[in-house]
């Protein structure tokens, strides 16, 4: 299957006089900071990973199969005014395209004890990125689609816990491919964990097709150790 690029932003400059300027940056100042706030926390779920430390790696698909999924992911710091977080651990972990985690007994299809299939860590950049090269995940009774995520300063030490969520009409057109199973049960509004806080829960972006795959981008604001 094809992986889309990555896009590369342009920048656009603005000419102006020094006090109109000077009030476009306090009026940035202040949409930032309003802005700045705290990806929500969810729960870590009953399938995290065993040993992420053995798990760096960018692409997670291993023997699964599914339409292909490229995650974006910058994180910042709410500290900082939501500056771009270098050097932290990026873990993310998802079920396969029907509704089964590896590492685990007692899935949808058996036993995946001694499978590594859909788990990652990555560590981010001097721009807090991350990329990681998966499928779109399946689906199991009462959730929504959704990827876990969890943010870890160098030391080990739990940042964030949370999930990211899929518009439901991208999710009903991937199902309607072979390697899925029948249109999910769950849409993000019946979700337990999505239903009060979907608009921060969603990608910010998605593009693609069945065909070529999906390319996802999403910012995650944690609050770094001061």
């Amino acid at each position: 299957m094809k992986r889309e690029k990555f896009i590369k932003s342009l920048a656009v400059g603005i000419v102006a006089t020094p006090i109109l300027a000077s009030t476009l940056a306090k009026q940035q100042t202040i949409s930032t900071r309003s802005n700045c706030i705290m990806t929500p926390e969810e729960t870590i779920g009953p399938f995290p990973h065993k040993l992420p430390e053995n798990l760096v790696k960018a692409n997670i698909v291993g023997d699964r199969e599914g339409v292909s999924l490229l995650i974006n992911l910058t994180i910042q710091d709410v500290n900082t005014y939501c500056k771009p977080l270098p050097n932290v651990n990026v873990d993310i972990w998802q079920c396969d395209a029907k509704g089964n985690y590896s590492e685990y007994s007692h899935q949808l299809d058996g036993d995946f004890r001694g499978k590594h299939f859909l788990r990652g860590r990555q560590i981010t950049d001097s721009n807090g990125k991350v990329s990681f090269i998966s499928i779109f995940p399946g689906w199991y009774p009462g959730r929504a689609p959704h990827l876990h995520l969890e943010i870890l300063n160098k030391k080990g030490k739990s940042l964030l816990v949370t999930q990211i969520a899929f518009p439901d009409e991208v999710s009903d057109t991937i199902y309607k491919s072979k390697d899925y199973k029948s249109k999910v049960d769950t849409n993000n509004k019946q979700d337990y964990e999505f239903r009060d806080s979907i608009s921060e829960n969603l990608v910010d972006t998605i593009t693609g097709d069945n065909k070529n795959g999906y390319t996802i981008s999403k910012i995650i604001k944690v609050k770094m150790d001061s």
